[in-house]
């Protein structure tokens, strides 16, 4: 006979009463061409002929479970066919789909095209609105029934759907799978506005809004059911619903530790080294941090303030100690509370705050050490602080301020030292200061230089200008501060028709300011001077003097450079000053020009002295002028002799380091200018910091007077002729026994890099961490590690991921050095590299990294050559609808290139070199999965791969993995460990359509 259509071979075979083989046998005859039974829509056909009366006919259901059970139609044609069903009432039928549904609901799978699966998960969220439809609907018919005394049937049925959907929920891949539906149903709404509905619009895809109402009027018809068992299996049903958005972002935190080395370390870095740096770069690293390591937040807060604490302990006397003291108590509460921000979906921050001091106050024994270092009560003036930045309730506050003083040594009360006054309550009160002294200066200057004067002088008394330069460095108003005092000195330039008594407050407000400007680049940082250079403004005294003749460390400069040689009649006339008259002379004095003049003018008197034209007695006459009234051009001339000096064979020095010592001591005159005392303290400060390295290098002393304090305390620390290479080692080994980093180690660290280079220095600390065998050792030594590459982090990463990775996964004689633990423990350590550093380095660069010379490391575009894609391809990848899918239809199929990833369809900037060699290194990933051989180095890429599955974020668009080839995810589903639904949801970019469909078909493939 022949068959018109599917229906009537249906009803033929129902008249006929075959068997369930028996009709697939018939119905291959009747339609041999080869036609899918999805596109004949052969499961939609079976059930509207089943479900035709009241109850369902049974010959017809079992022609539809054979379908499914041998493959005929497909799970998504199935459960797109009974979504479409909606006569509830029919407990019968309802309860045959609830059977049929069973049979497979938690084995769904699908082996076709990406947009095969794709429809899979459309038809597995249309099937679970049906479901929760369907719920609802039996739990009416309860309610119903219970009014009327009979509710055995509807109970029955309510049972049955719950569990069914339980079922279908319990399976993590069917929840994937959902959550890919949701964001495709989500792009599909945006879309459709452009008129790409087309094939799909047509199928009933539920949409995730109908889901949550449903689940809404769910909730409020079963909070009326008496049988509890129901009530709670379908609140666990919700609550798996809900969870399904959020599927990526639940990470467990770790609560067995309570130390973490990294936080620790970063704060110590910061403190020690970058006291002026921006707060948000500070507060993103640290909640990065924070994420990597899964660490709680009262535990965070802890480690933050243990480490303020140690740094307060062992901060060197002087600077450096109102440096730590102004981070402790001005910046970090500052952090925090931007910390707070940051966690506004946590629960109140202020109980985490509040957590951390309370295990804060049992480590008495430091708290203790900090008390006695500081002369008074540090944890009390920190509780306050924080009570004022609203970090802490009233409440709380009392309590922890009562606990602290209970707990405290007694003899500590006794001993503290009246007189003294400690150095937090001076910093804080110092912060308000600054203020005022930014809007004095802030008055026009020809107004009442006087009173000026006054302000500018007692800054200057004992520690008063390193508390204010703290107090401004530590609340980001150090830059502010430093213009001022540049516009002053610039200000101060130039005198017309001026009395003794205004002449002689000019040279000061000049000698102070310009004092002032070299201790803050010295103590600071240059940069902090620096202005942004805008065009056609002229650019102050003091920042070209301090760019062409301040030396600093690192910087050499040229002694016959042309900036000091200026006119030689200047240099003439300020040579027979210097030489003639008994003392400077200060009206009309153009004092900027004197300061560019007098290297020339030094250089004139050295030849002199040289060759005995000016005996001793002249010169000390000559340096005395030079130092007796402006400091300043002590300053200037010393400047240019340390660069002269190193240009000077053995024999040659002896002069110009006389000269220099000349200069270095006080003049003991009655007729010097006011505040000369303290002016001198700076000068010798500044002259200090100038001679340093090149006394070194001459290996001559010269004795500074000494103010009791080391004013230079980090400087030279390297052991003397020892290779760099053992003192690396060395103090690595000691860092890592100890489990954290202290300041000087910090110092010491930074020299190295400095000295050996990026390369050397990451290659020779990754060597250490591979000789580790014992696994805590290892992951102490990378949470070291990471917070030591801290240092230049952009050019640590570059290196490790660019050099340090290729060799050790490409050279097979290396591969046993990647066996677990230290393996595991690279692969952390380089997640944790890369993920740090392609989250700031659209950022700056901070001015720690900036003041290090870069080493130009090869031009990375031609060391990773990046196979551009053809256009044509990508354009055809990017419209990839229906008929295009089958670029993805099987793994082995490469006629997609087979580096097209995620970060190609963002059209992220392929010159900037961490996103090259990130992309090399997905590269490299993604071949070393295709390749024949396992070994070590296979075993490595798996667990690269799942530190950054751990340490992702709810959306992985914008992270590293999106530089992550497409083929790659079907490769890495092999590997056992990897293949689960939420590493495929984690390891692919969702937000695009291609990423959606490579998601689904790894999914619906396991």
């Amino acid at each position: 006979m022949k068959v018109v259509n599917l229906k009537q071979a249906i009803l033929q075979a129902w008249k006929e009463r075959w068997s369930d083989y028996q009709w697939a046998i018939n119905m291959k005859k009747f339609f041999p061409r080869g036609a899918t039974w999805d596109i004949l829509n052969l499961a939609d056909a079976l059930l509207e002929q089943a479900m035709i009366g009241p109850s369902p006919n049974p010959l017809i259901l079992s022609y539809l479970k054979y379908a499914i059970s041998s493959q005929m139609v497909s799970y998504s044609s199935v459960l797109t066919a009974i979504s479409k069903f909606d006569d509830f009432s029919r407990d019968l039928c309802v309860q045959a789909l609830l059977d049929i549904m069973d049979m497979f609901c938690d084995r769904l799978s699908c082996h076709g095209k990406a947009e095969e699966c794709i429809g899979l998960c459309r038809a597995l969220l249309s099937a679970l609105h049906w479901l929760l439809r369907c719920t609802a609907a039996s739990a009416e018919r309860l309610q119903e029934g219970l009014e009327a005394a009979t509710p055995a049937t509807g109970e029955k049925q309510l049972a049955l759907c719950l569990q069914c959907l339980e079922k279908t929920l319990s399976s993590t891949k069917n929840r994937a799978l959902l959550h890919i539906a949701k964001l495709e149903e989500a792009s599909l709404h945006t879309s459709q506005g452009l008129g790409q509905g087309g094939t799909r619009a047509n199928q009933p895809t539920a949409s995730w809004t109908a889901i949550e109402h449903c689940l809404l009027k769910l909730g409020e018809i079963l909070a009326n059911l008496s049988n509890p068992q129901l009530r709670s299996q379908a609140e666990q049903c919700g609550t798996l619903i809900r969870s399904i958005p959020t599927m990526l972002s639940v990470h467990s935190e770790q609560l067995h530790k309570t130390g973490f080395p990294t936080i620790h370390a970063l704060i110590l870095l910061e403190g020690t080294m970058n006291l002026t740096g921006e707060m948000q770069p500070l507060v993103e690293q640290l909640m990065m941090v924070k994420r990597m390591q899964h660490i709680p937040t009262p535990l965070f807060v802890l480690e933050i303030w243990k480490a303020c604490f140690v740094g307060l302990i062992e901060s060197p006397e002087g600077t450096q100690e109102l440096k730590w003291t102004a981070f402790t108590y001005l910046k970090i509460p500052q952090v925090l509370v931007k910390v707070k921000k940051y966690l506004h979906g946590e629960k109140d921050f202020t109980e985490d705050v509040n957590s951390a001091f309370e295990f804060l106050l049992k480590l008495t024994p430091l708290l203790d050490k900090a008390d006695q270092r500081c002369n008074c009560d540090c944890t009390n003036f920190l509780l306050q602080e924080c009570n004022k930045q609203g970090l802490l309730s009233e409440v709380n506050f009392a309590i922890l301020v009562g606990k602290r003083t209970a707990d405290r040594d007694p003899q500590l009360k006794s001993s503290e030292n009246a007189n003294i006054q400690p150095n937090p309550g001076l910093i804080l009160r110092a912060e308000p200061t600054v203020t005022n002294i930014l809007k004095t200066m802030d008055a026009d200057h020809s107004k009442s230089p006087e009173g000026l004067l006054g302000v500018l002088g007692h800054m200057l008394s004992g520690k008063s200008l390193d508390l204010l330069l703290a107090a401004a460095a530590a609340t980001g108003k150090l830059k502010s501060f430093a213009r001022k005092f540049i516009n002053l000195n610039e200000f101060t330039t130039h005198g017309s028709g001026e009395s003794t008594k205004t002449a002689s407050v000019r040279a000061l407000l000049f000698d102070i300011s310009f004092l002032m400007l070299c201790h803050v680049a010295q103590t600071y940082g240059s940069e902090v001077i620096l202005s942004e250079a805008s065009s056609g403004e002229e650019v102050p005294f003091f920042e070209t003097w301090m760019q062409t003749c301040m030396p600093e460390e690192g910087k050499i400069l040229n002694p016959d450079h042309p900036c000091f040689r200026p006119d030689s009649t200047k240099v003439e006339s300020l040579v027979a000053l210097l030489n003639n008259s008994s003392e400077m002379k200060l009206v009309q004095m153009k004092w900027h020009e004197a300061c560019l003049s007098i290297s020339a003018a030094i250089l004139e008197i050295l030849n002199a002295w040289e060759n005995g034209v000016l005996a001793f007695e002249s010169i000390q006459k000559i340096t005395d002028n030079i130092k007796g009234k402006v400091c300043s051009l002590a300053v200037c001339a010393v400047a240019w002799l340390v660069a002269h000096v190193r240009m000077l064979g053995l024999d040659e020095r002896e002069k110009s380091l006389q000269m220099i010592r000349q200069l270095a001591g006080p003049l003991y005159s009655e007729n010097t200018l006011q505040f000369y005392n303290e002016r001198v303290v700076i000068m010798n400060s500044i002259l200090e910091h100038m001679c340093a390295d090149v006394l070194q290098q001459t290996a001559t002393q010269i004795k500074f007077p000494s103010t009791g304090v080391d004013t230079m305390p980090y400087w030279n620390l390297l052991p003397p002729k020892r290779p760099i290479k053992e003192v690396l080692t060395d103090i690595f080994a000691k860092v890592l026994e100890r489990g954290w980093v202290d300041s000087r180690s910090i110092h010491i660290l930074d020299t190295l890099l400095h000295m050996g280079g990026v390369y050397w220095f990451c290659n020779n600390l990754i060597k250490e961490l591979l000789k580790e065998t014992r696994k805590e050792h290892t992951l102490r030594a990378v949470q070291l590690l990471y917070s030591i590459f801290c240092l230049d982090m952009q050019q640590v990463t570059l290196v490790l991921l660019g050099h340090i990775l290729p060799g050790l996964l490409t050279d097979s004689s290396k591969w046993h050095s990647l066996m677990d633990p230290p393996g595991t423990a690279l692969a952390k350590l380089a997640v944790w590299c890369a993920l740090s550093s392609y989250s700031t380095h659209k950022g700056q660069a901070s001015s720690r990294q900036k003041k290090r010379h870069r080493e130009d490391i090869e031009d990375y575009i031609s060391l990773f050559p990046v196979e551009d894609m053809q256009p044509s391809k990508l354009m055809r990848l990017l419209s990839s609808n229906e008929d295009d899918a089958n670029i993805l239809s099987s793994p082995t199929d490469r006629s997609m290139n087979s580096s097209l990833s995620a970060s190609q369809l963002h059209t992220v900037n392929m010159r900037d070199p961490l996103n090259r060699v990130l992309a090399n290194l997905f590269l490299l990933i993604s071949s070393i999965l295709g390749s024949r051989t396992a070994g070590p180095h296979t075993q490595f890429v798996q667990w690269f791969m799942e530190e950054c599955v751990d340490c992702l974020e709810q959306d992985s668009r914008g992270s590293i993995l999106q530089f992550m080839p497409f083929t790659t995810v079907s490769e890495l589903v092999k590997v056992s460990a990897m293949s689960s639904p939420k590493v495929v949801l984690a390891i692919t970019d969702l937000s695009l359509p291609l990423g959606r469909q490579v998601a689904a078909k790894a999914i619906a493939a396991l």
